[in-house]
């Protein structure tokens, strides 16, 4: 199969890759791939790590493949190629009553990416990972497709998902779907004052989907404010869908400056009422905030910016508070951060999601910015947490 040689970045743009490019459109061409090559699967290029650069290698794009192969509307069951995106999938099957079970922050992730990270979401303290929801998929290796599930192969199984690629190339996976009444959310929004608070609303939350934007500039009596989101799917019209953005080129370096996030996280922070609200969404503006953003991540500029995220245990929230006030006190925290209450559910041997507290926090690439990652990092292990 023709390859073409391709520079490429993920999500961060802080590494770059040039790489031979093979992009088969149907199982047998990645069966070949496969059987002639040991390389990364591309999919969206939406993960915030760089696992998928292979930089002078060969890597595969498996984007072409984004079929529905089988759907039993009934019984909510699917069967989709590895390259789908879920949004896509959000979109089409919302308005007959189904949703992907888990879905990750932006509806451009694939569904072979999802498996690979075995992704959480704003509903992980009740539904647990995506994998968990995966029935069957079939696995490309050097010998041959293999289908495997839960029950069957289930070693293999829980190698791949949330294996990062390791263990072949997901080529279509079959999925159980979650019932919605529509393709709308109501979501009310609390205005959070401070770290307790926060966590006393996350814990106490009783909605089927709710996360929590931190101000992860705020310091003292303010530290952990922010608004709580909780939703359901809801029946009703449709508000009017809102025009797509894109961010042109890669912003000046102080764009995202301490004192520019710290007066927009203040203002953002003010835009709930004291006293709350409820309004009715399009499911794409919930769960995929940004995705109407084009190339938001040009806000960074050209250097790019990391992502770190850990959860910790219950009962360690104190180590996660000290974290929050290391990055507060750093000047260069961002205005994307995100505080969750995670439950069980996880379905590989290297899955991310334990049950705990998870904080995700970006932060423009620098070494000062790395050396602050490396002693979170430290700190979410001697908590006894985890590192996405």
């Amino acid at each position: 199969m023709r390859t073409k040689e391709v520079t490429y970045t993920g999500w961060g743009r802080a590494s770059h890759a040039t790489s031979q490019i093979a992009r088969p459109e149907r199982r047998s061409h990645l069966e070949t791939l496969v059987s002639e090559r040991a390389a990364p699967v591309l999919g969206q290029l939406r993960s915030y790590g760089d696992l998928c650069l292979n930089d002078a290698g060969q890597a595969i794009d498996l984007s072409r493949m984004d079929r529905i192969t089988a759907f039993d509307r009934d019984a909510g069951t699917i069967t989709v190629e590895a390259g789908i995106r879920i949004g896509d999938l959000a979109t089409l099957l919302a308005p007959q009553g189904w949703l992907p079970a888990v879905m990750p922050g932006t509806g451009f992730a694939t569904v072979g990416g999802a498996v690979a990270n075995d992704v959480h979401g704003k509903n992980h303290h009740g539904a647990g990972s995506f994998g968990q929801h995966v029935t069957g998929l079939t696995l490309i290796t050097p010998d041959g497709p293999k289908k495997i599930g839960p029950k069957s192969s289930a070693r293999l199984f829980k190698a791949t998902v949330g294996g990062l690629g390791q263990t072949g190339a997901v080529a279509s996976v079959d999925l159980q779907l979650l019932r919605a009444k529509s393709d709308l959310v109501t979501v009310t929004e609390r205005r959070i004052a401070d770290w307790d608070e926060h966590l006393e609303m996350l814990a106490g939350s009783e909605a089927t989907y709710n996360v929590g934007w931190i101000d992860a500039t705020a310091t003292g009596s303010s530290l952990g404010r922010g608004i709580l989101e909780e939703a359901e799917t809801a029946a009703g019209l449709v508000p009017p869908a809102k025009r797509d953005k894109s961010v042109p080129m890669d912003a000046p370096g102080g764009l995202l400056s301490g004192p520019v996030v710290k007066l927009f996280n203040a203002a953002y922070w003010r835009r709930v009422p004291v006293r709350g609200r409820t309004v009715v969404k399009p499911i794409e503006d919930f769960f995929f905030p940004l995705d109407k953003l084009k190339n938001w991540n040009r806000l960074y500029g050209k250097r790019g910016f990391h992502q770190f995220q850990c959860v910790v245990p219950l009962g360690a929230e104190d180590a996660l508070k000290s974290m929050l006030e290391r990055i507060a006190h750093s000047g260069m925290a961002s205005p994307l951060a995100v505080l969750k209450r995670m439950g069980p559910g996880r379905a590989g041997m290297m899955s991310f999601p334990m049950e705990g507290t998870t904080l995700a926090v970006d932060l423009a690439a620098s070494s000062r910015a790395v050396s602050l990652i490396q002693d979170l990092t430290r700190a979410a292990g001697e908590a006894g947490g985890r590192i996405y």
